[in-house]
């Protein structure tokens, strides 16, 4: 055993206190039973630090540093005391020009960086989105399957639901008349209940006349009616006043807080409203008003408030002497004299507005309000001088009066006059620049360019100036001002430069939206930058605008940067189609096939508007062109080929087909082949060209279905079954072969051996939505509708929801109650929103309910959401037969045409039906819209 003492057991060492490293010091309270041991001293602290820091070999005790570090660091802190006065690597702080154009140089790299990573940025914040919203659904999404199912209940069971409510109160009133007790009421209470409601007219023993008032003799009280009609009178008012009480002003207890800003604006309205649950307490509202004025009577909006107040109450001379008292506590105040000026008329108006301008003779909102209570010019124009008199650097000032005179010359004396003192004014020197005449508008503009090198307004002023002389296209003053905005630094971004483009086009200044455009668009942009993909969206957004020349301008800067860019020429073609004329159409896409002579697109293009025009010939030479260009093309191939037998040259027509398939034995060269003896009824060569191609392209799936057809149109239907049952084979992946087979099985009475087919069908092309919707129908057909919603809801299963539009519209007006129909599509719409098929059901369901706008609206969404599907525009054009005006259907037909849809169901057996081969698209637009339904 050691006789050490444990740790709390020990004396504490000399000067102890505890808690003195964290701060702490020694005191004293009430609670303490004696006095507390008083803390050390502060040379007792200084002696303890001293001989710690002489044990650990340091000389400063307070800091634990030694002698020339602390010197040292001291020194640096004196060094940054003062920030004005810096030195050394800080010294000299002088922000000059170069700092300015760092900055700009700093912020415009940021501002690219930003926007490289934009669309990096936007996709991780939307992916974000969507997992949050999938992880935290709202409590519609869980409970969307519990509504739908609310309506299989009917009636009944709905009548029978109880009321939760009315049970519990059943409940409690049952219970408190189990325990409530009845007591018999005095005869003195009954004797004084019939009294109540008598008058009398008594005379009491003073004298007064007691004429308004009930005395009952029971118990000697006595009624007063006038002050219950004071009451009453009060009650209302209160109600009325509530009403109107726009929440500004809050109470509590003692502490009152208005927001006078707030009441300028609430309490703007001259009278009471009608609704007497929006009037407010007025009299609430002056008490505030009133506390924050002698709270403060130096606040200017709290008079304006409380004039207010008092002229929505309809108190007009209360709020004219309450706006009087304001303008004497704040005579400095523009805004306090305004509001006394509106409440008078106008003979005092104007002596208020005299007395303003003496307290406030800078103020230029007063002496424009003072210019307009007078009456006649003279006197509007002497005002508008004596305030320039006392302002004469005011740019509004003189703007007003160079507005109020009539004569040109005069006005262009002040604009003389206002631009000597206020150099720095663009709009009064462009002013002055317009009323010149175009020699010293010219001089006006170079003087005002020297004052303010940095304004884009005045050298676009003096670009419009040179294209109304005529000197636009050779003086290029627009490339003049890019160079010295730059210089300055002042160089607008690329989309004002695009505003102020289209300003100068809708204001006929063609030549200088050009310029514009010319000079400036590929400022701020670099070369490895989306520049063709930004300049496509800037024309773009132009067009949605109804600029068209400004695009034609950027089209045009964009094919001098990229000359071969396919995409850019075919937008600008685009734009000469739909706005422009035919021959500034035709002379962009001779400048595209020069400039990019290898795309056939471009040559066809140009053809086919030949031959829209009439000019046959002259798209057989542009072909022949396409031929030197492009030889053994295909594309060039088939559009000589369409233009020939269009035209009714049968034999040309056939030659070319035969050269073709010599010189550019491709799949689609036969097909084509096939197809053009089909229309011609030469079924048997037909059959024998389609078994040449299918030796040399046994994977092509149309040839085996024009095989197939071929052998229907003879009525070979054996013969057709084994033509789609070796394509099938030899192409498992084509959808539309498959549903021929099926569709031939089920002609021939064999629906067991269709669903056969469909099955594999399903097992060779998995997911997909024509083969499911095939099979529904298929039982439809059959009559078995309860197998039809079987395989619907394992098409819904197996595939995937963005691609379910069809499988929606089949379920929604083949499988769905009419009643319910509006229900099954909006929750179609939440899966498969942009389907173009899902949209024409919707817009079928509002046309059914004669709801006709929003039919018309889910039509148009559908036809932007995907312009190739016939079936769309037929819907469309077969609803605007019934509801819609004969331009309305004209505007259809013109788009569907310049379209020109090839997908859809109805629409692409129509249009490839060997009779309807010489059909205009307007012709087969209204065959398919007779056969929809």
């Amino acid at each position: 055993m050691t006789g050490r003492r444990d740790f709390l057991s020990q004396p504490a060492p000399e000067n102890y206190v505890a808690g003195l490293g964290r701060g702490a010091t020694g005191f004293t309270t009430r609670s303490d039973l004696g006095p507390a041991r008083e803390g050390p001293s502060e040379d007792q602290i200084k002696e303890a630090l001293a001989k710690r820091a002489a044990q650990l070999g340091f000389s400063d005790a307070v800091t634990g540093k030694k002698k020339d570090q602390a010197a040292e660091e001291d020194d640096n802190d004196e060094r940054f005391q003062d920030p004005d006065n810096e030195v050394g690597l800080f010294a000299g702080g002088i922000y000059d020009k170069d700092d300015d154009e760092a900055d700009r140089i700093y912020r415009e790299i940021d501002e690219k960086m930003d926007k490289r990573r934009k669309k990096r940025r936007e996709a991780r914040e939307q992916a974000e989105r969507e997992e949050y919203e999938r992880k935290n659904p709202k409590i519609s999404q869980q409970f969307a399957d519990l509504k739908r199912g609310l309506e299989s209940i009917t009636e009944d069971e709905w009548a029978a639901l109880p009321e939760v409510g009315d049970l519990t109160g059943r409940t409690k009133r049952a219970r408190q008349a189990k325990h409530q007790r009845f007591y018999a009421v005095p005869d003195s209470v009954i004797a004084a209940a019939s009294n109540a409601g008598e008058l009398g007219t008594t005379v009491a023993d003073d004298g007064a006349a007691s004429a308004g008032t009930s005395k009952s003799g029971a118990d000697g009280t006595t009624t007063d009616f006038a002050k219950i009609g004071q009451a009453r009178d009060k009650v209302l008012q209160v109600r009325l006043d509530q009403a109107s009480q726009n929440g500004t002003s809050t109470t509590s207890g003692s502490a009152t807080s208005v927001d006078p800003r707030g009441y300028l604006t609430s309490l703007a309205r001259s009278q009471l409203p009608e609704s007497a649950a929006q009037v407010g307490d007025i009299n609430r509202v002056r008490e505030l008003l009133g506390s924050v004025i002698k709270t403060n009577p130096d606040n200017g909006p709290g008079w304006i408030a409380a004039a207010r107040l008092e002229e929505l109450a309809g108190k007009i001379v209360a709020a004219r002497n309450m706006i009087a008292r304001g303008c004497e506590h704040c005579p400095e105040n523009a805004d306090v004299w305004l509001e006394n000026i509106r409440l008078n008329d106008q003979r005092n108006a104007k002596i208020i507005a005299a007395n303003a301008i003496k307290k406030n003779n800078r103020s230029i909102v007063l002496w424009v309000e003072a210019m307009k209570l007078e009456d006649d010019m003279r006197s509007k124009k002497k005002v508008i001088r004596h305030a320039l008199d006392h302002v004469p650097t005011s740019e509004a000032l003189w703007k007003e009066a160079v507005n109020l005179e009539e004569d040109p010359e005069d006005a262009k004396l002040l604009l003389a006059k206002a631009t000597e003192l206020i150099p720095s004014s663009v709009d009064l020197w462009l002013a002055l620049a317009r009323l010149e005449s175009p020699e010293n508008a010219q001089k006006v503009l170079n003087r005002a360019r020297k004052q303010i090198p940095t304004s884009h307004e005045i050298w676009i002023a003096a670009a419009r100036l040179q294209e109304q002389l005529g000197q636009g296209e050779k003086v290029n003053v627009m490339k003049r001002a890019a160079q010295v905005l730059v210089k300055e630094s002042a160089m607008p971004k690329r989309e004002e430069w695009i505003t102020e483009a289209e300003k100068c086009e809708a204001e006929g200044a063609i030549i200088t939206c050009g310029g514009i455009i010319r000079e400036t668009l590929g400022y701020g942009l670099d070369e490895d930058d989306d520049r063709k993909e930004t300049w496509l969206e800037d024309a773009r957004g132009s067009i949605n605008r109804g600029m068209f020349e400004t695009a034609r301008a950027i089209y045009a800067y964009a094919l001098r940067v990229f000359p071969t860019s396919k995409t850019i020429w075919l937008a600008a073609a685009d734009l000469e189609r739909n706005y422009g004329k035919r021959e500034d159409l035709w002379q962009v896409l001779e400048k595209a096939v020069n400039a990019v002579p290898h795309s056939e697109v471009l040559w066809m293009m140009l053809a086919k508007e030949k031959w829209q025009a009439g000019e046959i010939d002259n798209a057989r030479l542009v072909l022949a062109r396409a031929f030197q260009q492009n030889p053994n093309n295909e594309d060039i191939w088939l559009a000589a080929v369409k233009l020939e037998a269009e035209n009714a040259q049968t034999e040309q027509a056939r030659g070319l087909l035969k050269q073709a398939r010599q010189e550019a034995p491709t799949d689609r060269v036969w097909m084509k082949s096939v197809a053009f003896e089909r229309q011609l009824n030469n079924l048997d060569e037909a059959l024998d060209l389609v078994q040449q191609a299918l030796n040399l392209f046994p994977a092509y799936p149309k040839l085996w279905m024009m095989k197939g057809q071929l052998y229907e149109d003879l009525g070979k239907k054996p013969q057709a079954r084994e033509a789609y049952a070796t394509g099938v084979k030899a192409v498992p992946s084509s959808v539309p072969l498959w549903l021929l087979y099926a569709r031939l099985e089920e002609s021939m009475g064999l629906l067991p051996k269709a669903r056969s087919v469909l099955d594999r069908a399903r097992l060779a092309v998995p997911k997909s939505p024509e083969l499911w919707c095939e099979a529904v129908r298929l039982e439809l057909r059959a009559g078995d509708t309860k197998q039809a919603e079987s395989l619907m809801e394992r098409a819904r299963r197996d595939v995937p929801k963005n691609k379910q539009g069809l499988l929606w519209a089949e379920k929604i007006w083949h499988l769905t109650e009419p009643k319910q129909r509006k229900s099954r599509a909006v929750d179609a719409v939440k899966e498969a929103e942009n389907d173009p098929v899902l949209l024409v059901a919707v817009a079928r369901i509002f046309w059914g309910e004669r709801r006709l706008d929003k039919a018309q609206n889910w039509f148009e969404r559908a036809l932007v959401r995907d312009s190739d599907l016939g079936d769309s525009w037929a819907w469309y054009y077969k609803f605007l037969v019934e509801h819609g005006t004969p331009e309305k259907r004209d505007e259809v037909i013109k788009k569907c045409v310049g379209v020109e849809p090839r997908h859809g169901e109805v629409w692409q057996r129509v249009a490839k039906d060997p009779k309807n081969a010489r059909m205009s698209v307007e012709e087969i637009l209204k065959i398919v819209a007779a056969e929809v339904h």
